[in-house]
């Protein structure tokens, strides 16, 4: 059953400040060059000055309501979507709504790290299909350069800052929506992406805590394994042919989480020229990585009315996720 609803309008707003991969490799104590071509990162932004991520994610929202020709008091639903907690309580759609003016509206965090989007995207289809919201926006926003641990280069070059919003409201044909969407989670690779401190298990007055139990630690070699051996199956089950080719896709929107991880995307037989790639400008922006990405592919025009997207990807747990959207 497709879950009927429409893309509104998208939107992204990025920190000013660029930051090249030498710029990070050298931080890093590692050959510049060596750093460009294993991550396939060749810039990414940066928080600078009095930029924070609430302050993205609400130019994000603005423009993409402007864009939809909506006012913020049209809005029935506001999900957080992000990976970077705003802080701990309240929850920082709060504090969005704060920002944006939005009061008596429903206002809540929809968090699966780097799948969040993905996940407050099928919620929002679920409100707008069954009536209970007309006009729902997401936002998701990202602040990893404040808890980047430059000892291990592996994820320092890898991570950048950045902002996204969407808005989705009722669908104009009954094609319009979200055909299949699917989300996996393998706890055997909980260890593989973190943060451990900041919590209840390792609180800030825990003893002997140091500054890198703040900071996000991966073991991406264990991710990329790990993934290598669900994902093919897990496609399999989103929709058959999926892991050999792209039955019924006319472009794939992927969570840019490494080079290698979009690599692996050329073992399903999926073309090249039709998987959208932000991870080269942007590098991996964590949960708004993939509406960053989605709002390129619609603002160049790969994806627009009509055509059908599959939007994908991994995130901490290690989680899968997919998702198959007719624009």
């Amino acid at each position: 059953m497709t879950l009927k609803m429409r893309l509104l309008a998208t939107a992204h707003a990025l920190p000013q400040r660029t930051v090249t991969t030498a710029e990070v490799a050298i931080r890093c104590g590692v050959d510049p060059h060596a750093a460009e071509t294993g991550t396939g990162v060749r810039e990414r932004r940066w928080l600078s000055g009095t930029e924070t991520a609430l302050s993205l994610g609400t130019r994000a929202v603005q423009d993409a309501l402007t864009r939809a020709g909506l006012d913020v008091a049209d809005v029935d639903v506001l999900l957080n979507a992000s990976g970077s907690q705003l802080q701990p309580i309240p929850d920082g759609a709060a504090l969005y709504a704060r920002e944006l003016g939005l009061s008596g509206a429903a206002a809540y965090s929809v968090h699966a790290t780097c799948l969040s989007f993905l996940a407050a995207l099928h919620h929002a289809a679920l409100l707008v299909h069954t009536g209970q919201a007309r006009h729902v926006v997401i936002v998701s926003s990202e602040s990893s350069s404040l808890g980047l641990n430059f000892s291990q280069p592996e994820s320092a070059l890898l991570l950048g800052d950045g902002a996204a919003a969407v808005v989705v409201g009722p669908a104009e044909t009954p094609e319009q929506g979200i055909e299949a969407v699917r989300f996996e989670t393998y706890p055997a690779g909980a260890d593989y992406t973190r943060m451990r401190a900041g919590g209840s298990l390792l609180s800030p007055l825990t003893p002997g805590l140091t500054p890198a139990d703040f900071q996000f630690d991966m073991q991406g070699l264990q991710v990329l394994k790990l993934a290598s051996r669900v994902v093919p199956a897990f496609l399999e089950r989103l929709r058959p042919g999926l892991s050999t080719g792209l039955p019924g896709i006319d472009h794939v929107v992927p969570h840019q989480a490494s080079a290698a991880g979009l690599a692996l995307m050329a073992r399903y037989g999926w073309p090249e020229g039709r998987i959208e790639v932000t991870l080269t400008h942007l590098g991996n922006v964590v949960a708004a990585s993939l509406p960053l990405t989605l709002h390129q592919a619609l603002e160049h025009g790969r994806a627009g009315p009509g055509s059908t997207v599959l939007l994908a990807g991994t995130g901490a747990g290690l989680s899968t996720g997919g998702l198959i959207l007719r624009l």
